[in-house]
């Protein structure tokens, strides 16, 4: 061997490469050394003479450079010598778009975002990864990015509407980050005519120079077919909805009843007269629970569908139920993390049948504190499927017909609602924070569409259900914590800094103030709550609040979770359709066996996937109510509602209606002959010359103008004296929002 190839000797990573590979390369590191000591662009002949790789050696080493460049380690200049990307300046990160045509780059790096400009977005699409070099900064100061190179394409296909204009034929994304028009080859209609709702494959991305070019894979239907607005959002999201072949397979080969091997290392608890307790309408039963005095407090009893019994680590239902990360919940229809045979079948802890469950026993004090607990695997015999409703009728009339039907069962929901008494009552001493939210549900008509839109009231028995499963969550995170077992803990971190200076200037305004001084603790937020409760200016100050704290995530480091008030929080309760509370099931087992679990892939990186698909979810169902919406208000066009202005911006506010449940935007320009200026501090639009105020919180009367199905969006104007007064450009009769609130 030359002498020369002794450079490979010294890289500082040849032990790792010759233990994973069987001819090893020199490492991306030593290659990244290289090139940085040579000082200047290098062209392939020059390294692999350096490296003295070897003729057999020269196809592996090419796809070592290309992997390189495609993580942004390196890229080609014009004359495609190989540069080091650290030494170009450069920053690598993710297009998104805006639907009014320009965008920004998220860089990889957590660095500020920089902006992208109408001309540079006509080469690339939202979620492309780009390298970019900053080009000056805009007119608002912020840093503006110039594309050096497209790493990698997002969008391979997606979902949107044919139109045709002129002969030529083009779909427009229901994106609405992806603004540039799709090109159809010709030929590639597949049939679909104009105004249908397609899936489009591209075949040509877009350049500096042409428009990206497509052809139709799928067509899906018109537009205002019932259940299209749920096929867009399916595929608008990449959200997976068909499951494979294999894990099809999978879930049709496990047996439907528990077997005998089944129940090999579990406890029998199938005496205990455990309950399932949920909605009407639900199918799959994650949990069940059971209450009984006993001396210094309660046993409660969460018992929780075993569904790590037929899901192992890396099995086709396993990828499968990674790859969806939660179940999606869309009015009239779930997209389940597993097959129905698992979710509605096995897996559901149905009444009267065998059922395999983790279950978490715990002892409360009289004082609603957790104490001793353990975790086991169990079989279990579930005696009655109950709702919400029916479990709230039996303990405010347990005399009633309902208690009657259900006698054995009504004691144990009495110690349950005992239980629950004291449980709230530590909620409160903990200081966990409670805010009033109103959730509705849509009413449909046999057409699939809304027919009316009503509050959910949730009664006492709801609130029981989720006290039991805090209690279990609480225990699955302090099993864990305590044996030194890494999981995805539920972690939801306070206010920034600057969101808190921010609520508490806000809150100033009002003579109030929020406790903690610059870490203020979910018993301060507690605190303040209370004090603005049965304020008329209530709903405002608390939406400014909550607004005020951050998402909560999945996370390998416990940092706690602020809303809750706990040290320590996991999701244990639901693995039927969170793919988090699977992995921790399997934590707990492992520790019980006195081994250490390892999931498939990093736990930091299966926190960063769950919380995108849970975020990911949470788009698609709130596309889908969206359009849902926007089609029942084309039916009260012209109709005059009020509501309360629930969110202000620069371009207008949003406004929600009483009584039907539909927000809607205002715009700036129909707020009087003015000039509005937005404080996003204070949350309101306050007029120049008239001194009207627009603040969140407000009451107004509103009309309904413009119901846009393409954007779904909807559009009212103000419609009262006020608005009539500064449309005519009259002084206001006195500027809401000035005045100090005591």
């Amino acid at each position: 061997m030359k002498k020369k190839n002794n450079l490979r000797l010294q890289d500082p990573f040849l032990e790792r490469e010759r233990e994973q590979y069987e001819h090893p390369l020199p490492s991306r590191e030593f290659i990244l050394q290289i090139l940085t000591e040579h000082g200047a662009p290098m062209h392939d002949d020059d390294l692999l003479d350096l490296l003295l790789i070897e003729r057999d050696e020269e196809d592996l080493f090419s796809r070592r450079l290309r992997a390189m460049e495609r993580d942004g380690q390196i890229m080609r200049n014009r004359k495609r010598a190989i540069c080091v990307m650290d030494k170009l300046d450069l920053v690598k990160g993710r297009v998104q778009g805006h639907p009014d045509g320009f965008g920004f780059l998220i860089p990889e790096d957590g660095s500020a975002d920089m902006f992208l400009s109408e001309k540079e977005m006509h080469q690339v699409l939202n979620g492309d990864v780009v390298m970019v070099r900053q080009a000056g900064v805009d007119r608002r100061g912020r840093p503006e990015a110039k594309i050096v190179e497209v790493l990698e394409r997002a969008n391979n296909k997606l979902v949107g509407r044919l139109y045709e204009e002129h002969g030529i034929q083009f779909v427009v994304a229901e994106n609405r980050r992806i603004t540039q028009d799709i090109l159809v080859a010709a030929g590639g209609t597949a049939g679909a005519r104009a105004g249908q709702v397609v899936v489009l494959e591209i075949i040509k991305h877009p350049d500096k120079h042409a428009q990206p070019i497509g052809r139709i894979v799928q067509v899906l239907g018109n537009y205002a077919d019932p259940g299209m607005e749920i096929e867009i959002a399916l595929r608008k999201h990449d959200l997976p909805y068909e499951f494979p072949q294999d894990a099809a397979r999978q879930a049709k080969a496990i047996s439907p009843v528990v077997s005998a091997e089944d129940w090999a290392g579990r406890e029998d608890i199938r005496n205990l007269p455990l309950v399932t307790i949920d909605g009407e309408t639900a199918r799959d039963f994650d949990d069940a629970v059971y209450c009984s005095p006993e001396k210094g407090g309660y046993r409660l009893v969460v018992a929780i569908a075993d569904v790590s019994h037929y899901v192992n680590t890396n099995d086709a239902l396993d990828r499968e139920a990674i790859l969806r990360g939660n179940s999606v919940y869309f009015p009239r229809r779930v997209i389940p993390m597993l097959p129905e045979e698992l979710s509605n079948g096995l897996c559901s802890l149905n009444p009267q049948v065998d059922r395999l469950c983790m279950v978490c026993d715990m002892h409360i004090s009289a004082k609603g504190e957790i104490g001793e607990y353990r975790f086991y695997p169990s079989v279990m015999y579930s005696n009655a499927r109950l709702t919400y409703n029916q479990v709230a009728e039996m303990l405010a009339q347990p005399d009633g017909e309902m208690a009657k039907q259900n006698a054995a069962i009504v004691p144990h929901l009495q110690h349950l609602y005992e239980l629950f008494q004291k449980l709230l009552k530590a909620r409160e001493k903990r200081g966990a924070i409670d805010f009033e939210t109103v959730e509705t549900q849509m009413i449909f008509t046999d057409q699939g569409k809304i027919e009316r839109i009503v509050p959910v009231v949730r009664n006492d028995a709801h609130k029981l259900i989720e006290e039991c499963m805090l209690a279990a969550n609480v225990c699955a995170a302090g099993f864990l914590h305590d044996h030194q077992h890494p999981v995805l803990y539920r972690v939801h971190q306070g206010p920034t800094p600057e969101k808190l200076e921010a609520l508490r200037e806000f809150m100033k305004e009002f003579g109030l103030g929020l406790t903690g001084d610059d870490e203020p603790q979910a018993a301060d937020y507690s605190k303040l709550l209370k004090r603005i409760k049965g304020r008329p200016d209530a709903a405002l100050l608390q939406t400014v609040m909550l607004r005020s704290l951050r998402q909560a995530k999945y996370e390998p480091e416990n940092i706690g979770h602020f809303g809750l008030g706990y040290e320590a929080y996991a999701h244990f309760t639901s693995p039927i359709r969170r793919y988090p509370d699977l992995l921790v099931h399997r934590a707990i087992k492992a520790v019980l066996q006195g081994k250490q679990y390892k999931p498939a892939q990093k736990w930091a990186e299966l926190g960063i996937h769950c919380s995108m698909t849970e975020r990911r979810a949470d788009d698609a169902t709130r596309d889908v109510e969206a359009w849902l919406k926007c089609f029942y208000m084309r039916d009260h066009l012209g109709s005059v509602f009020t509501g309360t202005v629930s969110s202000v911006t620069s371009f207008g506010m949003f406004v929600s209606l009483d009584d039907l449940y539909v927000e809607g935007l205002v715009h700036i320009s129909e707020l009087g002959k003015d000039y509005f200026h937005f404080d996003a501090a204070k949350h309101h639009l306050l007029g120049e010359r008239t001194g009207q105020s627009y603040r969140l919180g407000d009451r107004v009367e509103v009309r309904v103008v413009k119901v846009d199905m393409e954007s779904t969006k909807i559009d009212f104007v103000l419609h009262s004296e006020v608005a009539e007064d500064a449309a005519a450009g009259k002084p206001a009769k006195k500027a809401k929002g000035k005045k100090k609130h005591g």
